[in-house]
């Protein structure tokens, strides 16, 4: 999906939250609007550098060159736009090229990248990508799905149901699954509020639930949200790419360091010590009752009194 097409269906999903009137849903709609204009054109598709990665961070090299030694370590990528690599300006800032040498340093053994990844993808869509991943028989597979799901209207609940279900699906077959939930999309600053707290309290409510369907699903879930989000919203000309909205090349290395120790465990080549525990920023409270927040930006918005405290 398009950043363009993102902050309209933003905008009418937030008609859904909490009852909107329809000068709440006027407001917003007008806030999608003016986040287009601020965006700009459609991304271009990011470059493919799928290929053989060696220890020695050279890559990618063809199957000759490996040729006796170690078997590759095959490692595929699933998922939308932020798994495929949107934002980069070279195939070498990619984050799947980015872990598959990081992944190849740490198994000192070369690893085999294959992308099937593919911009706009909602969980809807993975059953294609994770057929095409599996009849190649990786080892170890990163999927990052979710914000196309919030910004597509998507239940929810719907949606961690379907990656637990794909999820269930590699791991059965011997794949070491990693999940990079659903990012914060209150980041993005381009949305306005009150449209932005809409976005940002849907997006971490499914990264909850896709955290517990991915654990239940045999996988390592990553909240991306929580590990990320404090570092974006502190410096987004460092890390947003020219459209404000997918990662540059510094962003896809923040999101790389955190996963990368996930990837390697699943791999069974994770020597660095016990993994931390992630973070639960997105299962609390606040993250579970968005309506509230939400409904008191647009009272201020609105002009309309704040509640009287009892």
């Amino acid at each position: 999906m398009t950043a363009l097409r993102a902050f309209r269906t933003v905008a009418m999903a937030a008609g859904a939250i909490g009852g909107l009137s329809g000068a709440a849903y006027g407001l917003l709609t007008e806030q999608s609007r003016r986040a287009r204009l601020v965006i700009g054109v459609p991304e271009a598709p990011p470059p493919c550098a799928d290929g053989i990665y060696l220890p020695d961070g050279s890559g990618p090299v063809t199957d000759e060159v490996v040729f006796g030694t170690a078997n590759p370590l095959c490692f595929a990528v699933l998922g939308d736009s932020s798994a495929a690599g949107v934002g980069v300006e070279s195939a070498e800032q990619l984050p799947g090229v980015l872990l598959a040498r990081g992944l190849a340093e740490e198994a000192e053994r070369p690893v085999r990248l294959a992308t099937y990844a593919i911009s706009g993808s909602t969980t809807r869509s993975l059953p294609g990508q994770v057929d095409r991943a599996l009849a190649a028989r990786p080892d170890v597979a990163l999927v990052v799905i979710g914000a196309n799901d919030v910004t597509t209207k998507m239940p929810v609940h719907v949606s961690a149901r379907l990656l637990g279900v794909e999820v269930r699906r590699l791991t059965a077959a011997g794949v070491g699954v990693v999940v990079g939930t659903c990012p914060d999309l209150g980041a993005i600053r381009p949305i306005p509020q009150p449209l932005r707290a809409v976005a940002r309290s849907w997006s971490l409510t499914l990264a909850r639930m896709q955290r517990g369907e991915v654990e239940r699903a045999g996988g390592i879930p990553v909240a991306l949200a929580d590990l990320l989000s404090p570092e974006f919203l502190a410096r987004p000309t460092d890390l947003f790419s020219a459209d404000r909205f997918h990662p540059n090349a510094a962003g896809y290395e923040a999101a790389a360091a955190v996963i990368l120790p996930a990837l390697c465990s699943v791999a069974g080549v994770w020597s660095g010590g016990p993994l931390p525990a992630l973070p639960t920023r997105s299962a609390t409270a606040e993250a579970r009752r968005p309506t509230a927040r939400v409904v008191a930006w647009l009272n201020r918005a609105l002009g309309r009194p704040e509640p009287v405290q009892s």
